[in-house]
């Protein structure tokens, strides 16, 4: 494609402010590890919320979706609708323990909660673990995204995406911190979502489209158009469809799957975020505007542009053919999203652009920073150089950035689809989820048992990707491998937590007054001498879980119905649609009124 100088313009602006607002922080986020972490910790929850939703706005979100609808219909999507209730979990349980916990990121957590040399361990191998290899994988999937947008739209190799990709995005991470991140995120969210509304309008528009009645109409997208799957089970293929998409990601894999920005019980840049916050009610404020945002407000315009690229690019080879300059092995249904936004028009093609670079810088300059703060925090300065100034861990945090970036533009290279590294995260954090969310809840688990989670999680899934297939054995659906890796890694890590020592006493005791997460869990813990000796709660096993899961719930209510009352408009089924919206109202006050039970400080 040409760009018209318009669109140049567009784009050169939006670096040209990035580059501003990094530069202009870049002085305060150089003072303290806290500040280049943490900004500080005296966020607002908008600007957090909002930094969040632009965070999983990136730029391989809307080709995952692509690739959903178009092989599994819009109920493809449950494979990720259904992290809500993880994330309303987090909203309404997790984000004020975290805020109470006081850490600079979630993986010191390990050594308030753990004691002795395995949470020492735990730490620091989990710090590289999830800082570098995880994140790598999610920063590939990101630039793979980016790949093959630069390849449809600009005529780049990949190597020149990803070089162009790298270099700005290295430079703004390392100069602002989580402070430039916050500011320009701000602006990212509102550019990537005119530009995905943008994108939607001129794809309906398409002249083989024909308008959205059309497009509803149309033979090519009639099967894919219902928001949840047909529950039929005559055929094997309608029972894999049902089970893969829907049943298994509802009843397992939400609470069972670490999952990046989904992760059960909080963590990650989720839990840096609300680290980040002002006090208990910004952190709880801001997870909830992001689930909202996240699920309810912006699949739409998505879902659209992938139900009419079904209609002007029907199949692969009909995609094929219109990008022969693009390497064919990485010629996917996700390459339907890029392919769409071919045909915007001068000035919005700009515009649109300079979204998906915002989108892409976002999610990167995100996990650049997060996961520097594990490499300098949980390694660097836990195990290398205890006596690290401030000013040397900023540049640690800056070199460990720019080694990541380099780390993922290289396995980028290596990828293929969206959904097929998707589903590889998923599988290798599949079991592990449990044990994330009972840690809080239940003094027995110890560090043993999330070592042996994360190890029989990994081995499982190194299992079934790379032996399980060439020893000949009967092959099995992907929700099959998920269900199996849950099984096998939660019965180990339970067996490991009973044949293994409890966490040191006084280790606990510590741990739940600066946290008090109270429960019946803890109850061991608070009749113990060491906490009665100078016990000054009236009621430390008070806990207003109950009262937050009622609000999860509600919450859910609120998000699905609105969620699908949009769907209902769109698709034109009134009815429906005046019934959805009234609940997601009724729901909304209710929710509302117990929110405000909640104990928050």
């Amino acid at each position: 494609m040409l760009l018209a100088p318009i669109d140049w313009a567009c784009i050169f602006a939006f670096f040209a402010v990035s580059l501003i607002v990094g530069l202009a922080v870049a002085r305060q986020a150089g003072k303290s590890s806290s500040e280049f972490f943490l900004s500080g910790r005296d966020m607002p929850w908008w600007l957090l919320g909002m930094s969040m939703v632009a965070t999983t706005f990136s730029t391989d979100t809307p080709n995952l979706v692509t690739d959903l609808v178009r092989q599994n219909g819009v109920a493809g999507n449950w494979a990720w609708w259904a992290f809500l209730l993880t994330g309303m979990l987090t909203v309404f349980v997790y984000a004020k323990l975290w805020r109470r916990s006081k850490v600079l990121t979630d993986i010191e957590f390990y050594e308030i909660r753990y004691s002795g040399r395995s949470a020492a361990f735990l730490r620091g191998f989990r710090s590289l673990y999830l800082g570098v290899f995880f994140n790598i994988m999610v920063m590939a999937m990101v630039s793979l995204a980016a790949i093959k947008i630069g390849g449809v739209m600009l005529n780049l190799s990949p190597m020149q995406t990803i070089a162009i990709a790298a270099v700005v995005t290295v430079v703004f991470s390392a100069l602002g911190g989580l402070r430039g991140v916050l500011l320009t995120d701000f602006l990212l969210f509102i550019i990537a979502m005119a530009g995905a509304v943008a994108a939607a309008v001129v794809a309906v528009r398409h002249e083989a489209v024909g308008g959205l009645a059309n497009l509803l109409d149309h033979a090519a997208v009639q099967g894919k158009l219902s928001i949840l799957p047909p529950f039929d089970f005559s055929t094997q293929e309608s029972r894999n469809l049902l089970v893969s998409v829907f049943m298994i990601p509802l009843a397992v894999q939400w609470w069972s799957v670490w999952y990046p920005g989904a992760e059960p019980g909080g963590g990650g840049y989720i839990a840096q975020r609300m680290l980040a916050a002002k006090n208990e009610k910004h952190a709880v404020g801001a997870t909830f505007f992001f689930n909202v945002a996240h699920y309810a407000l912006r699949p739409w315009p998505w879902i659209i542009v992938a139900l009419a690229s079904l209609v002007v690019f029907p199949t692969l080879d009909s995609l094929r053919q219109a990008f022969p300059n693009v390497d064919p092995s990485i010629v996917r249904h996700d390459l339907a999203y890029p392919a769409m936004l071919t045909f915007l028009p001068p000035g919005l093609l700009g515009v649109v652009l300079a979204s998906l670079i915002a989108a892409y810088m976002s999610t990167i300059s995100t996990h650049l920073n997060w996961g520097s703060s594990y490499v300098v925090n949980d390694f660097y300065k836990r195990f290398v150089n205890p006596q690290a100034s401030e000013k040397a861990q900023v540049r640690v945090g800056r070199i460990s950035t720019v080694l990541m970036m380099v780390a993922a533009a290289v396995l980028a290279l290596a990828l293929e689809n969206a959904v097929q590294a998707f589903q590889i995260l998923l599988q290798v954090g599949a079991g592990t989820g449990l044990i994330f969310i009972l840690r809080w809840f239940w003094w027995r688990i110890n560090a043993w048992s999330e070592i042996t989670a994360m190890v029989v999680s990994f081995l499982v899934a190194c299992w079934f990707q790379f032996a399980h297939g060439r020893l000949g054995l009967p092959v099995l659906e992907s929700w099959q491998t998920l269900v199996l890796g849950v099984a096998i890694t939660t019965a180990a890590w339970l067996l490991v937590t009973f044949l293994t020592r409890p966490t040191e006493r006084r280790t606990l005791v510590d741990f739940y007054r600066l946290v008090r997460p109270g429960g019946p869990g803890w109850a061991a813990v608070v009749r113990d001498a060491a906490f009665q000796a100078d016990a000054t709660e009236s009621d430390p096993l008070a806990w207003d879980v109950p009262r937050g899961i009622l609000c999860m719930v509600l919450g859910c209510i609120v998000v699905y119905a609105s969620l699908f009352a949009i769907g209902s408009w769109i698709y034109a089924n009134y009815a429906p649609a005046v019934i959805l919206t009234v609940v997601a109202v009724v729901a909304a006050g209710l929710l509302i009124k117990v929110w405000s039970r909640l104990r928050m400080e």
